[in-house]
């Protein structure tokens, strides 16, 4: 049965993918950290054995010294080694239980420190891996994602490992240590009482296996409404500022309020499983222990007072023995309720296991040859041939075949969809091309290594993304080692110098959450310093100048030709005056080339670049009907893949 989650889970096909999560988990990142398991696992049943000796020696002590039911005697230690005084064998039985608290104080440090050296290093790996495993997946697998839904990934299903890694598994070998001793030793002591007080544990074990067929896809349903809820608030809090001037808080609050009542829900229906299973564990435990006490204690009286067992027992029960199994009883039966809060934590990290390992699993479009060269950029000559490249059965650019020359620059331009954007990401292997090829110098693309082609081509995107930090930082971003002198050069060169020298602390400045501190354009200058900084033999212009005012524009525009002299470029514009002068204009339709030529040669043809220039002219009176009808035709089909196709 499929639930209500899983059919809008985003991570459903991973998380079905993921095959025996936990025993991976332990297999892959388990390894590594075996000597912290080890102390964890060998201080947990030492202290445990250490925790079970004071109930023995009161035993001991209670028949022995109290009622002189038995001679006085200790496992593991000759007769002729104990005292034969009472007083004396109170304080031997006396020093071995403050020895035994010692001892097991210690040996609880020890397997708190194993547990926990070992949960912490494996959270710490998992998440680094799963982020540094999702930032190398393809763009596609990122358009069908929200930030909060990976965002539940990385943090909260990573932390669920921690806690059972640590906790969970801390207290299965901890509460499996008394359990098994305990029972040994109340069959050890009286086999026929032990018969009784283990009554139980069947019926204890089946309860509990109910409640893990129930609880498991309940589960399921509260991780992927945590996703869901954390994509809802990344996503309004990333557009506050549209919420604010749209005047849609309650709106917004309504939305929510329903995603937060989705995780109630899910949330509260696996609660209620769990607080019904929790009780009736304890009031099946508490049976286990009224039991023992009621028999066993009818079973002290009845032999003292007739000197024969009771109902179906056989022998004598000393107080002392009844004594301890009142003690092990009790430290018996409540462990085995516990076992019910680690199934318990085990599930919820079962589920988080899955979603973690199938993200993992995501498998990759781009594949990097294993014997790939490192490209070395000589020319800088660039061919498409026919290339051809779309998203599941959609085409989105067909037959694309053009050539710059080192040194050179072409123009993309086009109506939005056109797939301009969808070209440049193509060289930069951000997807791969479904027929035809892309070559630099000669090399294709597929037969060099994604990091040194990405190296040798600066990319300044529409969408300027700054990250939390300093201007000079987020300048530097990339080229790290860069100096101080490279920064300001580059921020002269991309007319950022000015507004730089005017922040608060200079290049020092922090410019807050995805620069919220700084205008569009400011951000946009920052942006195309990044790119000058890292002085690339191949640049791509992705609308660099969008988002700037038409002075500025000026201003970056003056810099970008002398950026662009001596390098191949790449250039991206809705603004035809900024790419009018370039070597080569493309005018890309519906994925297709459309024309080619040079500003003037274009402007002659009278064809679909002709009216874009008369469009920005604004002699939209003069264009033919046509056009006008084409245009509407494109606007009508809104993109599903973002700026991908544009």
């Amino acid at each position: 049965m499929v639930s209500p989650a899983d059919e809008d889970d985003p991570f459903e096909e991973q998380r079905e993918r993921a095959e025996n999560p936990m025993r991976r988990l332990f297999d892959e990142y388990g390894r590594e950290n075996a000597v912290a398991f080890v102390v964890g696992i060998v201080s947990s049943v030492v202290a445990r054995a250490l925790d079970l000796l004071p109930p023995v020696l009161l035993a001991v002590a209670v028949d022995s010294i109290f009622f002189d039911e038995r001679p006085f005697s200790l496992w593991l230690v000759p007769d002729a080694r104990l005292p034969t005084t009472q007083v004396e064998q109170l304080y031997v039985a006396t020093g071995l239980i403050a020895l035994s608290f010692v001892g097991g104080a210690a040996f609880h440090w020890t397997r708190n420190w194993g547990w926990n050296s070992f949960a912490q290093h494996i959270q710490h790996a998992v998440r680094t891996d799963t982020y540094d495993r999702m930032q190398r997946l393809n763009m596609d697998f990122f358009a069908d994602k929200q930030t909060g839904e990976m965002m539940s990934i990385l943090s909260n299903d990573v932390n669920r490992l921690e806690r059972f890694l640590n906790d969970g598994m801390n207290s299965a070998f901890r509460l499996g240590v008394m359990v098994i001793g305990i029972a040994a030793i109340l069959l050890y002591w009286n086999w026929q009482l032990a018969v009784v007080t283990l009554t139980v544990v069947p019926v204890i074990g089946y309860f509990t296996y109910r409640f893990v067929q129930t609880i498991q896809p309940k589960y399921a349903d509260v991780r992927s409404s945590v996703g869901r809820l954390n994509s809802r608030l990344e996503n309004n809090l990333g557009g506050i500022q549209v919420i604010k001037s749209s005047n849609t808080e309650t709106y917004e609050s309504d939305r929510v309020d329903d995603v937060s009542d989705e995780y109630f829900s899910a949330n509260w229906d696996a609660i209620g499983t769990r607080i019904k299973f929790f009780p009736g564990l304890r009031l099946l435990s508490g049976i286990g222990f009224i039991l023992t006490f009621v028999l066993g204690g009818v079973w002290v009286l009845t032999y003292q007072q007739t000197g024969s067992a009771p109902l179906f027992f056989s022998g004598g029960l000393s107080p002392g023995e009844f004594v301890g199994f009142i003690l092990f009883t009790q430290r018996f039966i409540w462990p085995m309720a516990q076992f019910g809060q680690i199934i318990n934590m085990y599930q919820r990290a079962y589920a988080s296991a899955a979603r973690i390992f199938g993200l993992m699993d995501e498998p990759a479009r781009i594949i990097e040859d294993p014997d790939a060269d490192e490209l070395v950029v000589d020319d800088g000559r660039v061919v498409y041939d026919d290339v051809t490249f779309g998203y599941d059965d959609e085409t989105i650019v067909e037959d694309i075949s053009f050539t710059v020359d080192g040194g050179d620059t072409l123009a993309l331009v086009g109506p939005t969809g056109a797939g301009k954007s969808t070209v440049l990401k193509l060289l930069l292997r951000m997807y791969d091309v479904d027929e035809g090829s892309i070559e630099i110098d000669g090399t294709d693309l597929r037969d060099v290594t994604i990091p040194s082609l990405r190296r040798s081509i600066g990319y300044v995107s529409q969408d300027t993304f700054m990250f939390y930090g300093t201007v000079a930082e987020n300048i530097r971003y990339g080229t790290f080692g860069a100096s101080h002198d490279d920064v300001v050069d580059a921020a002269k060169a991309a007319e950022a110098h000015e507004f730089i020298q005017n922040l608060p602390e200079g290049y020092d400045t922090e410019i807050g959450e995805r620069g919220v501190k700084l205008s569009g354009g400011q951000r946009q200058r920052l942006s195309i310093a990044r790119a000058v900084l890292r002085d690339p033999e191949i640049l791509v212009l992705d609308e660099a100048t969008s988002d700037v005012d038409t002075e500025t524009e000026m201003l970056i525009q003056r810099s970008l030709d002398r950026l662009t002299a001596d390098r191949t470029t790449f250039s991206i514009a809705h603004r035809l005056s900024t790419i009018k002068d370039a070597d080569e204009i493309v005018v890309l339709e519906d994925g297709r080339i459309a024309e080619r030529g040079a500003h003037e040669e274009l402007l002659g043809n009278n064809d679909l670049y002709a009216h874009l220039w008369g469009v920005q002219a604004g002699e939209i009176d003069e264009l033919p009907d046509e056009f006008v009808e084409r245009a509407s035709r494109r606007a009508s089909r809104a993109p599903i893949e973002g700026d991908a196709d544009d």
